[in-house]
């Protein structure tokens, strides 16, 4: 188990108390930007995106079909049984290559003929998009472990989960670019497409096209394959013939090989991995194998960076607030803590795919780990709102903003309840703001907090709304999956466990702001009780749904005109702190007329919906 230094590489067998994607990480962080990938078509299957046998297929049922145009089970009954059906018909050996030089001999028509195969059909903007490996790749690449990536697809997938997290990768697809390319080294990353780009007309996909590589390529190939270490996946070695002697061909060994195959190597891979006694990393998805790498690397930098504690963040919130001179420092610390969560927002991190059988505790898990996300923040919002006069606002509702943003784009496939997921931190922040504002008599900040960012799904055609509707924790967050999480104490389920889980979840970050249990249950009853007036104030049905929670119980709620609901009724007069913020403008109605129409018809629905 040979070691070079503290901060060389560190090359670890498989098996043992380091196992083979552990080593992967220790020497993917102590040599950031010494490792290329070498991708192959395994990495895109999960997109939608078919393997080089998919095509085939897919192109002899079509060819079945069109020799046979009078049979309607033509193209199944090749597709059933591709080698069969192609050995009767023809003496051809039946291969990917083989099969598109004769289906498609010229360049321009094998470009026609694949573009199927990687475009997203018409309609469906997120088929054939990146997958979960895409994404985590693309955040090895922004954190900088990641430089140079190798790829024999001719998909754009990796270039796309690139983009979306700002990153404009220097895509190389032909040999002529080669020459007026950035110097590996500067450049962010570069992505090496091989065999081409599905959309160029110089792809190589038959078994002449991939005998040979051009020299500038070549060359380009062997310095990479010389000068860097090597991750590979999804990768077959079985059709790239120049591929696989330009890796057999590697000399200086400076660093260790890494190869993840999810089942059995075929007998090129085998032959590779013997000749450069890789490390093998078997039976993970690619999926799996980056995801797990981002996680592992992540875990690495939290013990040699030392972050700024929540308590001294909070100390240090305190500090700034009545300065002038230390805005720019309390806008930094908020805006530092945001940023901590939405790195850690991505599909990568918070999955938004499940199977039935895993659903419940991927719902679970992704809550969790989105209020551990924003620990931090939650303790600068309680804080700081309550201690504020005002003078920071736009510094809270920034930070609502970003967290909105969340969901501004969509993953490639996702289940509709881990997706919503992604607004938790928004829910989180906006109950802190409001809790907040209640207990320290500034409720006006509602008006704000409740009605701006305006969102709506993207190209979804519906009208843009308020925080208010799209946070409501009824809405957001499960029914099933929170009483999964959440359950009562008894082992029963609770009346309204969204509204339970954030009373209870939230009760740290306020502990220095009210150290009353009692007065911060019953800051929590009125902020949902307020919350839920402003959502029934809308003449849309569907939106007029409260923040429903235990406010809505006769104990709380109260009767023969006493309790919470008799208190919020006496104060709708025109000096009400959410009526001068504007919360129920209208340019037809007074607004404290809308007020009272709201109330009651926030009182009709517990009519309607009885809790006891």
């Amino acid at each position: 188990m040979p070691y070079e230094n503290a901060s060389g590489p560190i090359t670890v067998p498989g098996g043992g108390l380091i196992e083979a994607p552990m080593a992967m990480a220790l020497n993917v962080h102590s040599s950031p930007g010494v490792y290329a990938l070498l991708l192959g078509a395994g990495i895109s299957i999960a997109s939608g995106v078919k393997t080089g046998w998919g095509v085939v297929e897919d192109i002899v049922g079509k060819v079945a079909a069109v020799r046979d145009p009078d049979n309607p089970d033509a193209r199944a009954e090749a597709m059933a049984d591709p080698e069969k059906w192609w050995a009767a018909n023809t003496v051809e050996p039946l291969g990917y290559s083989a099969l598109l030089a004769a289906a498609a001999p010229m360049p321009a028509s094998r470009q026609a003929m694949l573009a199927q195969y990687f475009e997203p059909e018409e309609g469906q903007d997120d088929s054939k998009g990146p997958t979960a490996a895409h994404r985590a790749i693309a955040q090895l690449v922004k954190r900088g472990s990641i430089r140079v990536i190798l790829t024999t697809n001719f998909d754009r997938l990796t270039e796309r989960a690139l983009q979306e997290v700002g990153i404009s990768p220097q895509v190389v697809s032909r040999p002529d670019q080669i020459k007026s390319m950035k110097p590996l080294a500067h450049s962010q990353v570069t992505v090496i497409k091989l065999h081409g780009d599905y959309a160029d007309l110089e792809q190589r996909n038959t078994v002449d096209e991939l005998e040979t590589y051009p020299d500038e390529l070549q060359h380009l190939l062997e310095r990479v394959l010389d000068e860097y270490g090597l991750i590979v996946c999804g990768w077959s070695a079985d059709w790239d013939k120049a591929l696989v002697r330009a890796v057999e061909g590697i000399r200086s060994r400076r660093y260790p090989l890494f190869w993840s195959q999810y089942g059995r190597l075929s007998g090129a891979a085998g032959a590779l991995t013997t000749r450069h006694d890789a490390v093998v990393i078997d039976g993970q998805s690619a999926d799996e194998l980056f995801t797990a790498l981002v996680r592992r690397i992540e875990a690495l930098d939290r013990l040699t960076v030392a972050p700024i504690t929540r308590d001294v963040a909070v100390v240090q919130l305190k500090r700034a607030l009545p300065d002038p001179l230390r805005r720019i420092e309390l806008f930094d610390l908020v805006d530092q803590a945001v940023t901590e969560i939405v790195d850690r927002s991505t599909p990568a991190d918070k999955p938004v795919l499940a199977t039935p059988d895993t659903w419940a505790d991927m719902f679970g898990s992704n809550v969790r780990g989105y209020r551990a996300d924003s620990d931090t923040l939650l303790h600068l919002l309680a804080n700081g709102v309550f201690h504020d006069d005002g003078t920071h606002d736009h510094v809270w509702q920034r930070a609502l903003e970003r967290l909105v943003r969340l969901r501004d784009t969509k993953p490639g496939s996702w289940n509709e309840d881990l997706e919503k997921l992604r607004h938790v931190p928004a829910l989180l922040a906006t109950w802190t703001i409001g809790v907040a504002a209640v207990l320290g008599h500034r409720e006006e900040l509602l008006a704000t907090t409740l009605h701006r960012p305006q969102w709506a799904v993207p190209h979804s055609g519906h009208s843009r709304q308020g925080p208010v509707w799209y946070l409501n924790p009824v809405r957001l967050l499960n029914t099933d999956g929170m009483h999964d999480m959440h359950p009562a104490g008894n082992g029963g389920k609770l009346l309204y466990p969204q509204s339970n889980w954030l009373k209870d979840t939230l009760r740290e970050p306020f502990r220095l702001v009210e150290p009353s249990d009692t007065a911060y249950r019953d800051a929590c009853a009125r902020f949902e009780f307020l919350a839920s007036m402003l959502a029934m104030n809308t003449d849309n049905q569907f939106l007029a749904y409260p923040w429903a929670g235990e406010f809505l119980l006769d104990s709380t709620w109260g009767y023969d005109n006493n309790g919470l609901a008799a208190t919020i009724e006496s104060e709708l007069t025109g000096t009400w702190p959410l009526l001068r913020a504007g919360a129920f403008g209208s340019e037809t109605l007074p607004a404290v007329i809308l007020a009272q129409k709201a109330l009651t018809a926030l009182t009709d629905w517990r009519s309607e919906h009885p809790r006891w």
